[in-house]
């Protein structure tokens, strides 16, 4: 287990940022949500970011505070779904510290996020379509960056907690 941060990847509705805030309470971490420094950042939520400069856009932004995020120390960091389409996130956040892929179900993923109107990936005809496509896409550079895999389907965000850092701990 590399020492430092502790980086949460997984498609969306994982659970990461809810995971993520509690095992930063659990470690007595700072917690960071990617998405969220984003937004502060801009002053504009992420549906209105893809509206007005695209996903495109977007990534840049989502980059550029990865990098940032990713240099500091002892930090639990829930990234969003799609970071790790981005080469140089995915070096950063392997190179920075421990990758968490928190996997989860397209069918849970759908259950998680059904009425979430903050996410503009799912602003489609067919989210589980959608879903399904993304997960085809990025399942295989999660794994392939991840320190450690938890499956959160159907799980409690305690259990979730407490199986990482049971694992970190034997580490």
């Amino acid at each position: 287990m590399k020492p430092g941060s502790l980086f949460l990847v997984g498609p969306m509705g994982a659970g990461k940022s809810t995971i993520g805030r509690q095992l930063a309470r659990e470690l007595r971490r700072d917690f960071m949500d990617s998405d969220r420094e984003i937004e502060e950042r801009t002053g504009a939520d992420i549906p209105l970011i893809f509206d007005l400069e695209g996903e495109a856009g977007f990534r840049e932004r989502e980059k550029a505070v990865i990098d940032e995020l990713t240099q500091q120390p002892n930090l639990v960091l829930a990234t969003g779904g799609g970071a790790v389409t981005r080469l140089e996130n995915r070096r950063h956040l392997s190179g920075r510290g421990t990758v968490i892929y928190l996997h989860t179900t397209v069918d849970q993923q759908l259950s998680r996020t059904y009425r979430d109107r903050n996410r503009p990936l799912l602003q489609t005809e067919n989210p589980r379509a959608r879903l399904e496509s993304l997960m085809t896409e990025r399942e295989p550079l999660y794994r392939e960056m991840a320190d450690l895999v938890v499956n959160t389907d159907g799980r409690s965000v305690r259990d979730v907690v407490q199986e990482i850092t049971h694992i970190l701990e034997a580490r």
